[in-house]
């Protein structure tokens, strides 16, 4: 499986009707906040492929653009303080950054902690049926510790880390840290998850082990069907 995700940045190549043919080939897209509602519409109209989101801190309750009013794009799948099965694909998500100034979408430790254990018991049933508790995290901020800064606005939340540490999905997706050098990391191995700081946009061939067992049993049952037909 293929996936964009983006955050923080409307680039104009994306933000076009180029964006059809270069970005063909993904099999889903996620946004990782601070990014117009406008903007994953469009790439649902271009691309024709699912998208999930989460808000960021600069997300407006209700966007207004294209002469209509709403507090979430048309058409996208909203993560935030859920667990979704995407063909196989186990995702959750979460909104927003810690708080640093009044304001909707910003959350103290202690209210982020809450909203990640809220969804333990959604975890606890996928490992369960599935073998695992989950395979992706999306958010907006970091986990703390991980591609965060040191100032409040940008600090990681604690509960994110856990989560990474304990149910150990195989990549965490988040937004609100901008790269502007090399010196910022894109980019970071913690446990069995791959932290991407997705700032502008990144494509991602997803290496998750149990679908790709699940997608070579296919292949194989589908070749065996062909012979015996054959």
């Amino acid at each position: 499986m293929r996936v964009l995700s983006l955050s923080d940045q409307v680039l104009e190549f994306i933000y076009s009707p180029a964006a059809a043919e270069r970005f063909a080939d993904v099999d889903f897209v996620l946004g990782c906040g601070d990014i117009p509602y406008y903007y994953l519409e469009y790439l649902i109209d271009i691309l024709e492929k699912p998208v999930f989101f989460v808000r960021g801190n600069h997300a407006a309750k209700v966007e207004l653009s294209h002469g209509a009013g709403r507090r979430a794009p048309w058409g996208a799948v909203d993560l935030h303080q859920r667990v979704v099965n995407f063909e196989g694909l186990l995702m959750a998500g979460f909104e927003g950054c810690l708080r640093y100034r009044p304001g909707p979408f910003m959350y103290t430790q202690s209210e982020m902690w809450f909203m990640v254990l809220s969804i333990v018991p959604r975890l606890l049933v996928n490992i369960a049926v599935h073998g695992r508790a989950l395979d992706i995290l999306v958010t907006h901020a970091p986990p703390w510790g991980l591609q965060d800064q040191p100032d409040t606005a940008h600090r990681g939340f604690k509960a994110f880390r856990w989560l990474l540490q304990v149910f150990r999905p195989s990549y965490h997706f988040h937004g609100h840290i901008h790269v502007y050098s090399k010196e910022v990391p894109a980019l970071t191995r913690f446990k069995d998850t791959l932290v991407v700081n997705t700032y502008g946009y990144r494509e991602t061939n997803l290496q998750i082990p149990t679908l790709a067992k699940r997608e070579e049993a296919r292949v194989k049952s589908s070749k065996g069907s062909a012979t015996k037909h054959g």
